[in-house]
């Protein structure tokens, strides 16, 4: 065999050495392979390399690049194709086949790498580990030019083999070291005895050990710390109950608040829920109730049945005795007025109280027998009658139906005031029309202001603070609307509460008004109740009041703005003398003008009062009401809405210096009043004119007083000769009389001025005199002159009696 083999070598390298004597070329070669190719002789791949001299297989290739791999462990597809010689396309192409057909070759990022390569890697890092203690996988990954998460995955299969550490948040750790940390973690973990946010000592241990080894040391991720710490949990290392990962609470507080609460809770029978948030305690409702399935729940507290029990018992000998209790003071000073309330709520005294109306809770913790309440209650309606009879407070308490009620007495007043007024013209059609009443018994009136009689001082200091316009019907839209209702307020029925029942204050309650303004609220509304129904009745008494009332103020009204409008054409007389004209009007505002305001200030006074329900009691005093400026203005000032602003021009035109401009205030306010003012027409004034002179001439035949005689005679020429009604007052008679002296004859008017001449002498002596009728020599001239004007009386009364008569 062996010869044999010899004997083949011996004929091959003959072979080779003997010369061909036909050579191809190597475009030859190439086309005889092409045709051996396309006869199917060849019947495999072939493969061109790089320099297109060789062929190669691709199986050849594969082995190839496997010794390569094989010798290397790390190989690039490029540098295998430079390499073995081989388009970098066919390359890859038989890479992919290479990896696919050995398990245990991958390719990565165009690398085939080795498994035995990564198990070199492995020891170098484990070799690398123990000298640092501590390696970043991003620095591993810079080095060997790979991701993080395949250094990951590659050291997690070769930790505890080939790479002894621990890997924990994208760092490698030596045993030792993790051993070093989970004994510093498991004492801090063993130290902490109160709830604890584990994140803030995971930032106390990193700076520990950034101490304890300086500037060299491991830069360790709280990941780690949390990693270690759930595990020493799960092993039961460390005794505890940790919520969301980072809130961790030890066994042994768990333990010590449970033990605290227990203590509270038994020994006060309530416990807070401030205590159990203060406690550590989120959730205080829950926890009670799962620890204690009896005990009651409450807006602040947590409370046991006993205290029901306890404040049962006292509420209930509170409603036996007819008293009252407030359950604030049975109960401990921390609970508030709603946990009364819900443990009230609770009681079975209150619950079959409260059913067979027996008791109100007031103010959440308070608790009245309703025995107590209507003693009160009685006594406060005697001071309601006090306060609906006193009108103190004013204002309207009235319905739709006093509204009605006000709208047909309006009605009938009308009618009334038609019929009254026909009737007087025909009364003074027949001449038998009242007297007119006169200033003229006043010498020097300038400067008149009307005195009030005691009478009237008492009934001005009681004028009313709320006033109500008795305006058209219609006529306005606020005519329509209700005033606020004149109803006691908060104050004064807790005030009138405490008096009645002195005994909150006496009992030393901190804050009376926690008991008196729920008492105030519950009994309001019936006294109020109470004050309307007794006003409304007061209201259907005072009808018959305020239609008689309202028919005698329009028959006065009508009567005095007649007399007021004929007195007024009298001052026309005087317009060419500025200083008597101005003497006139303000002696006329201030006489008859304020007679007629006053009267119709204090009758819509009246009429308000008996439209709001106040009892008042009907004047049979003829006396004219007299007020003064401030009492108007104070009047005027509560008229409500326009009526208001109305009033106050009337009293300021009563101030001021012209006749028609308290005319015009006069007719604005009676209209928005309702009433209605007669206009003086020719016939009413011949009517009313001679009354006036018939009148004045029986007062001038029966005066016997000199002085007051000169301007009744003066006020009675002037109806003669210019037939006007002239008021005036002393300080005018003098302009007054010259202005005769064309309209009579030269002994007339002698006898006139002569009288008005002794006239002033004798008033200037007598405000001259010092009333020493002994020693005062005026005393002599003025008895002289009183007799003279007394024996010169005849004369004067015959300058206009017998032209009267005649």
């Amino acid at each position: 065999m062996d010869a044999e083999l010899l004997e083949l070598q011996r004929q091959f390298e003959f072979a080779q050495q003997a010369k061909s004597s036909i050579r191809l070329s190597d475009r030859n070669v190439v086309e005889l392979v092409q045709k051996l190719q396309e006869l199917h002789i060849i019947d495999f791949d072939l493969l061109h390399t790089v320099s297109g001299k060789e062929y190669i297989t691709p199986e050849h290739l594969r082995h190839e690049m496997a010794v390569e791999i094989n010798k290397l462990g790390r190989v690039s597809v490029i540098d295998l194709a430079d390499v073995t010689g081989v388009d970098l396309y066919h390359v890859e192409k038989q890479a992919q086949q290479v990896v696919s057909e050995n398990p245990g070759l991958m390719l990565i990022q165009g690398e085939i790498i080795s498994e035995s390569y990564w198990d070199n890697v492995a020891e170098e890092i484990n070799e690398r580990l123990q000298e640092c203690s501590q390696i970043a996988l991003a620095e591993l990954a810079t080095q060997l030019n790979v991701g993080s998460e395949f250094v990951a995955s590659m050291l997690e299969a070769r930790l505890g083999t080939l790479v002894k550490g621990r890997l924990e948040g994208g760092q490698l750790y030596t045993p030792a070291y993790v051993a070093r940390v989970t004994a510093m973690v498991r004492g801090a973990a063993r130290g902490i005895t109160v709830p604890t946010n584990l994140s803030v000592l995971w930032g106390t241990l990193q700076q520990l050990l950034h101490e304890m080894d300086g500037a060299s040391g491991v830069t360790v991720e709280s990941s780690f710390f949390q990693s270690i710490f759930n595990g020493l949990v799960k092993e039961s290392k460390v005794i505890g109950s940790l919520r969301a990962g980072v809130h961790w609470t030890p066994t042994v507080f768990a333990t010590a608040q449970k033990e605290c609460i227990d203590s509270l809770f038994s020994q006060n029978s309530f416990i807070s829920y401030d205590t159990l948030n203060k406690l550590g305690i989120s959730q205080p409702v829950q926890f009670l109730q799962s620890r204690y399935p009896e005990g009651i729940p409450m807006i602040t507290a947590f409370a046991h049945p006993s205290l029901i029990e306890m404040l049962d018992a006292a509420v209930e000998d509170a409603i036996e005795r007819g008293s009252w209790i407030g359950s604030l003071s049975i109960l401990p000073a921390s609970f508030g007025s709603q946990d009364a309330a819900k443990i009230l709520s609770l009681c079975p005294s209150v619950q079959s109280a409260l059913k067979g109306n027996k008791a109100l809770i007031l103010g959440e913790s308070y608790v009245f027998s309703c025995g107590f309440v209507k003693s009160i209650y009685d006594c406060m309606e005697k001071e309601m009658d006090a306060f609906s009879l006193s009108g103190s407070s004013g204002g309207v308490l009235s319905d739709d139906s006093n509204l009605v009620k006000e709208v047909k007495v309006r009605n009938d007043f009308s009618k009334s005031s038609e019929i009254s007024n026909s009737g007087n013209e025909k009364k003074k059609k027949k001449g038998k029309s009242t007297g007119i009443k006169t200033a003229e018994s006043i010498p020097d009136d300038d400067d008149y202001i009307p005195t009030k009689s005691k009478r009237n001082q008492r009934k001005g200091k009681n004028v009313s603070s709320n006033q109500v316009s008795d305006a058209k019907a219609g006529a306005k839209k606020d005519s329509a609307k209700e005033d606020n209702l004149n109803v006691p307020s908060e104050e004064w029925v807790m005030q009138k509460i405490l008096s009645v029942v002195p005994d909150f204050e006496e009992q030393g309650i901190e804050d009376l008004e926690m008991i008196l303004r729920p008492l105030s609220n519950y009994m309001r509304p019936m006294l109020i109740n109470y004050l309307k129904e007794r006003r409304k009745a007061l209201f259907t008494e005072n009808t018959e009041k305020m239609k008689r009332l309202l028919d005698n103020l329009q028959k006065r009204l009508d009567e005095a703005f007649l007399n007021m409008q004929l007195y007024e054409k009298a001052l026309d007389l005087f317009e060419d003398d500025q200083s008597t004209s101005v003497i006139l009007h303000r002696h006329l505002l201030r006489t008859i003008a304020a007679s007629i305001a006053d009267m119709l200030f204090h009758n819509l006074d009246m009429h308000n009062k008996l439209k709001n329900g106040t009892e008042v009691e009907e004047s049979q005093s003829s006396e004219p009401i007299t007020l003064n400026s401030a009492e108007r203005t104070a009047l005027a000032k509560n008229f409500p809405g326009s009526l208001a602003k109305k009033a106050l021009a009337v009293g300021e035109a009563l101030e001021g210096k012209r006749v028609e401009v308290f005319m015009t205030s006069l007719r604005e306010m009676a209209e928005e009043s309702g009433l209605l003012l007669k206009k003086l027409d020719k016939k009413l004034e011949r009517s009313l004119l001679h009354s006036y002179r018939k009148d004045l001439s029986a007062q001038v035949s029966a005066e016997t007083d000199p002085i007051t005689l000169l301007p009744k005679v003066v006020s009675l020429l002037y109806i003669q000769i210019h037939s006007k009604a002239l008021q005036a007052p002393g300080r005018a008679i003098s302009n007054a009389v010259s202005r005769l002296k064309d309209k009579l004859d030269d002994s007339a008017y002698k006898i006139l001025t002569d009288y008005q001449t002794a006239t002033v002498t004798l008033l200037s002596l007598v405000s001259a005199a010092t009333g020493d009728q002994e020693e005062d020599c005026t005393s002599d001239r003025i008895l002289s002159k009183r007799e003279f004007l007394e024996n010169l009386m005849p004369a004067l009364k015959g300058l206009v009696l017998n032209a009267s008569q005649s």
